[in-house]
């Protein structure tokens, strides 16, 4: 198990705590080359396969907490029909432009500023996609995120969300647990949140659980429509 390579934080101590870990896990050769996070090479084709089911009908897609930029560029030249909308807090939007602008993609436009405790961008998206994010962040902040989520969405709207959760309170492996413990240990607000929970959460901004997929790592890939 690894540390998000999607991080996304409201305040300057938790910023402090996502640096961090981002600068642990990313490798670069200078301050001109790309940020590069192993953990999006590992999951980005398995995340791929879920959004080739889920966002065929989609045209638009806002990314919360796009992290490197890596499964951006990825994802957008396997789904080409897509607008693929980066967004980050503003510090890490010079490395997700080195990512996007080496692609030269034409369905990735300049990356968003975003606080999810923040202004949202103005929608409608036809879809929203975020790997990574909810066990980092506090519980405030997840629940902002999916209030933020239902604003942006537009009718019949797709929700992908991937990453490790508990199922009833229960760890789904020992590896998560360890995980678990590093994040709590490291910021005491964060951790890796029940599936029910986050359930509850989709439902109060309108949306419905369609999937629920198994992933590599121990890492889960839940989706939800609007409607």
């Amino acid at each position: 198990m690894f540390v998000s390579d999607r991080l996304l934080l409201a305040d300057s101590g938790h910023l402090a705590f996502v640096n961090a870990a981002r600068r642990a896990l990313w490798h670069a050769g200078g301050m001109d080359s790309k940020p590069f996070a192993p953990a999006c090479e590992r999951n980005r084709d398995p995340i791929l396969a879920v959004l080739r089911r889920h966002f065929v009908d989609c045209d638009s897609v806002l990314e919360v907490a796009s992290g490197t930029g890596q499964h951006a560029v990825h994802f957008a030249a396997a789904l080409p029909w897509l607008s693929w909308q980066c967004a980050d807090l503003a510090p890490q939007l010079p490395c997700i432009r080195l990512w996007l602008d080496e692609a030269g993609l034409p369905n990735t436009p300049p990356p968003l500023v975003l606080d999810v405790c923040g202004p949202w961008p103005r929608g409608p998206y036809d879809a929203v996609f975020s790997a990574n994010i909810l066990h980092i962040v506090g519980w405030p902040e997840v629940e902002s995120f999916f209030a933020g989520v239902g604003r942006v969405l537009g009718a019949a709207g797709m929700l992908a969300v991937y990453g490790p959760f508990n199922a009833n309170g229960i760890y789904t492996s020992t590896s998560n647990r360890d995980f678990d413990a590093w994040l709590k240990a490291r910021d005491p607000r964060s951790g890796i949140r029940d599936a029910e929970a986050v359930q509850a959460l989709a439902a109060q901004a309108g949306l419905h659980a369609v999937d629920d997929v198994e992933m590599p790592a121990n890492n889960r890939c839940l989706v939800w429509r609007r409607g």
